[in-house]
Order: structure tokens, then C-alpha cells, then sequence
């Protein structure tokens, strides 16, 4: 089953930044193209439904040099960096990981990136599709911090998929095998300077090889990693949102992000509508950027959330090109940002921004789509391994 791109073409032309890998991950027979942080992102080489069982069976290799690293240094570096954060950074030791969020004055998410801790002020947030770069910079400007703010010649590639843990032994050696999930490591291999890191976009066993000089290696790690990869059947795909809706993970620019549409009131959901409120600690010593306003609304609540939804009707193979409205005699009330067929689960599985009365599990909504309205039933998310157990296995 192929998606049917009839859409008008993305030029490629020097206005979007090609990643370190984009000539190699070209010739595999990219599909189709996203971009990100003005990046081509590529995004399917197979069809979408045979690209989720290579990752869920196997081991896959993705492009995401889109995933650009603010680098964040010098004597206040963990100062900054934890200004920028909700999550308290003091529980973050030198050589882990951890998914955080950046919220703004009005406890707004700007970016949900996961940091790697490379020193006691050395930082990486490795972002999704959004000026953190920028912000950071800005703040930094105007906190009077002695610390250097860029970003490095740095790019990711995912290797995601239960073989995974054997192609990265064959990489890097039995050492890859006693990191844990959410830490990381340096490297090197054939020459090249890494950093590893136990984390990924699936919800399955997966790495993040972290490249340095990444514009000039890029060409030699992809295939460095190709070659290793033929004895345990790698494959080369994009992202795979089946399987990361299967997750619960949430998009920044879709599922959290609400300044893309006409729907919203141009303002971000915060960490306590789209369930992320574990990420922030309001007892911190630390005056992170938006602490005033996250008092408050954990003191309050709020008045919407994002919940996870099945979805009835036929399936849902490939994007859908407009939020799906979630309506109330007739009125929209809501919209459901990402909607998948699960091979697994046999069933339409997504994430829908409701208002709090049906919050709720067991609730039901209309959803309007071009072919009309359908039923949608709140259910707990993720939908697949909750306590994230096959990634930490």
C-alpha cells in the first residue's frame, strides 16, 4: 500500500539546509520529504504499513540531522540550561539524558527536546521543530551569564528496532551493552568522534549516534553503519508515527504546538494539557522561565487536554492533511492532531485536544472528516507498553 503523493513538489535548493546524510539517505528511494528546523527531513522510502514492521521486527536506520544541538557552555552553563526548563536539572548527572520541555513566561511549551548532559556545564538540547536556538540565545543575552550559546557540527542518526542492540555490539562493542535507558556515552569509531545515546522517537530498543564533524563524516558514518547493518537485515526508513503514536510520543508541531492552525488562540498548551506535567518540578530552588505561570495553573487546572482516542471507520494509512475537527452539535470543540492504523492493534489510534469534561477515559466525541463524522473513544495512552518497558529492556 502506497501513499499517492499528488501534492506539488518540495524544491530542493539552497533556501532549506540538507543534512550531513541527505545524499546517502537519498539513495535509498526517498518517497517523500518534510522539513524541520529548515531541514528536508525524509520522511517514507516504503510504504508506511511495511516500514512499521521492519521496526517492529528488526533494526532501522533514520535520518534526523534534522534534529539540530543547541550547545550550551562555559561556567553558568547549568545556570541557563536550567532556566530554560521546567524539569529541575540538579537530578541530571554528567553523561545522561533526559526529556525535558522549554516553556515560555506564560508556561507555554516552545519545544520538548531531550538534553544530553556531556559535562558539569556542557549541554546539548537536541530540539524538534522550533527556534530554540534563537530563544536561548535571547535569554541568554539578557541573564548576564558568562556562557557561549551554538551550535555545533553535530547530526543524529536513529538505529530503532529490537535488533538494534546487536547491530550497535557490533559498532561500538559489549560496552554499548551496559548503558541504560535514557544515558549515553562517547566513542569513537573508524576515527569518528560519537556520542551514543539509549534513546529514540519508536517506543521500541533504539540508540541516537550523536555525530561530531558531522559535515564532513556524515557520508562515512552512514555507510559505515549500512555495512554493519546487512547481517542483521537494517533497513532505511523515516520516522515511523505508527509506531510512535503507539508510544504516546507527542510531535511539537502538531499534537503540542497550537500556533499552526486556525482552531487555536495562537497560544501553546502547556505541560499540564498535553499530560507532560512529570517534567516539571515546582519545588525546584532553581526560577526556570515560566515557573509563576505553571503555579498557577497546576493550582487551578485547565480547561482542555490532549487524550488518546480510537479512532472508528476505515483505516488511517498515511497523513491526513488537516487537523480532523472534533465537533459538538455542529460546532468544532476540538481536533485530533495525529491518527494512525495500528497493523498491530487493528484499530485507528491517535491524539485528540478535547475540552476537560471529556477528558475523561470512555468518553465519546464526533470527529468530522472530508468523508464525514465518525466516532472517537477516549482510551488510556500510550497505547502500546505503557511502563515503556521494551525500550528499557
Amino acid at each position: 500500500m502506497r501513499i499517492p503523493y499528488d501534492n506539488p513538489r518540495i524544491h530542493m535548493y539552497t533556501r532549506i539546509r540538507k543534512s550531513p546524510y541527505f545524499y546517502a539517505s537519498r539513495r535509498h528511494g526517498v518517497q517523500s520529504y518534510t522539513v524541520c528546523n529548515r531541514m528536508y527531513h525524509p520522511r517514507h522510502y516504503d510504504d508506511p504499513i511495511a516500514e512499521y514492521w521492519r521496526i517492529v521486527n528488526d533494526v532501522t536506520m533514520w535520518d534526523v540531522g534534522v534534529e539540530r544541538q543547541v550547545e550550551i557552555t562555559g561556567p553558568d552553563a547549568f545556570t541557563l540550561t536550567n532556566m530554560l526548563t521546567p524539569r529541575d536539572l540538579t537530578k541530571c548527572a554528567v553523561g545522561q539524558c533526559k526529556f525535558v520541555l522549554n516553556t515560555d513566561v506564560d508556561g507555554g511549551i516552545i519545544n520538548n527536546p531531550v538534553l544530553l548532559r556531556l559535562g558539569e556545564n556542557h549541554f546539548w538540547l537536541s530540539v524538534a521543530d522550533g527556534d530554540v536556538l534563537l530563544w536561548a540565545k535571547g535569554v541568554a543575552s539578557q541573564a548576564g551569564l558568562n556562557v557561549q550559546v551554538g551550535e555545533p557540527d553535530v547530526a543524529p542518526v536513529q538505529i530503532q528496532g529490537p535488533k538494534s542492540k546487536a547491530l550497535m555490539t557490533e559498532l561500538f562493542g559489549d560496552r554499548i551493552l551496559d548503558m541504560k535507558y535514557y544515558w549515553m556515552d562517547e566513542f569513537e569509531l573508524d576515527g569518528m568522534s560519537v556520542v551514543v545515546g539509549r534513546t529514540g522517537y519508536s517506543g521500541e530498543v533504539g540508540y541516537e549516534i550523536y555525530l561530531r564533524n558531522a559535515s564532513r563524516d556524515g557520508i562515512k558514518l552512514w555507510d559505515t553503519v549500512l555495512q554493519a547493518g546487512e547481517a542483521h537485515d537494517l533497513a532505511v526508513i523515516g520516522p515511523c508515527q505508527i509506531r510512535r503514536v503507539e508510544a504516546g510520543i507527542l510531535s511539537y508541531g502538531s499534537d503540542i504546538a497550537l500556533d499552526n492552525n486556525g482552531y487555536s488562540d495562537y497560544a501553546f498548551l502547556n505541560p499540564y494539557e498535553v499530560g507532560l506535567e512529570y517534567t516539571v518540578d515546582l519545588d525546584q530552588e532553581a526560577d526556570f522561565i515560566g515557573k509563576e505561570a505553571l503555579k498557577r495553573i497546576s493550582a487551578e487546572g485547565v480547561s482542555r487536554k490532549v487524550v488518546g482516542v480510537e479512532i472508528e471507520g476505515d483505516p488511517i494509512v498515511g497523513y491526513f492533511e488537516d487537523y480532523l475537527q472534533v465537533v459538538e452539535d455542529g460546532e468544532q470543540i476540538g481536533q485530533v492532531s495525529s491518527a494512525f492504523w495500528s497493523p498491530r492493534q487493528e484499530r485507528n489510534i491517535g491524539f485528540a485536544l478535547v475540552p476537560i469534561r471529556y477528558a475523561e477515559l470512555g468518553s465519546k466525541v464526533a470527529v468530522r472528516s472530508a468523508k464525514g463524522e465518525t466516532t472517537a473513544v477516549v482510551v488510556p495512552k500510550p497505547f502500546v507498553d505503557p511502563k515503556k518497558e521494551t525500550p528499557k529492556a
